[in-house]
């Protein structure tokens, strides 16, 4: 089989300067303000009481029915959105449980970002047509989808992994109220 001379493909294409996306659906929440909308999909240590709200993500129909085919298998999807209501951000933020200091932007995962992109990884229940349901959402209602990918455990997930502060919280077992002031949540 004869060798093919490598090709320089990142010589031939600019950078770019300016990325433009499409939304391909709309997620319908239950949350509609950012007070109270849950800070992320899962908990750590959730009360036996805590039950995962149920929102759907619905796909416009310029995406076919077919590139959703085999996704009902997945047990978790990875939402990419558009956190379209942040129009600023700051290089420090402080986070909402912890120590009251200011830990820099791209150490956390607060909304406010140099590009307001989220992730988020509900759990799939099921899936009708264009309209994905699913449960333990993070995300307000009318929030923009820019991708869906399955959550795959051997590449997604690393329990072993160091956390920086996040560890060192975890280790103080500091927990934060849950948002309607009732439980201590961690």
């Amino acid at each position: 089989m004869p060798k093919f001379p490598p090709k320089d493909y990142i010589q031939t294409v600019p950078f770019p300067t300016d990325i433009t996306l499409q939304p391909i659906g709309v997620v319908h929440s239950p949350y509609k303000e950012r007070h109270g909308t849950p800070r992320q999909s899962q908990l750590q240590s959730a009360p036996s009481t805590y039950q995962p709200a149920i929102a759907k993500i619905e796909l416009f129909n310029t995406i076919p029915e077919e590139a959703l085919k085999d996704i009902e298998g997945f047990e978790r999807i990875w939402v990419i959105s558009w956190l379209h209501l942040n129009k600023h951000w700051n290089p420090t933020v402080i986070i909402p449980r912890g120590p009251r200091i200011r830990r820099g932007t791209l150490a956390t995962r607060a909304p406010h970002r140099p590009n307001p992109i989220g992730i988020s990884a509900p759990k799939l229940i099921k899936i009708e047509g264009l309209i994905l349901y699913i449960e333990g959402i993070d995300l307000l209602d009318q929030t923009p989808v820019l991708d869906i990918k399955p959550y795959v455990t051997y590449c997604d997930a690393f329990p072993d992994a160091k956390c920086g502060y996040v560890n060192d919280i975890e280790n103080a077992s500091e927990y934060e109220t849950d948002i309607f002031g009732k439980t201590n949540l961690r």
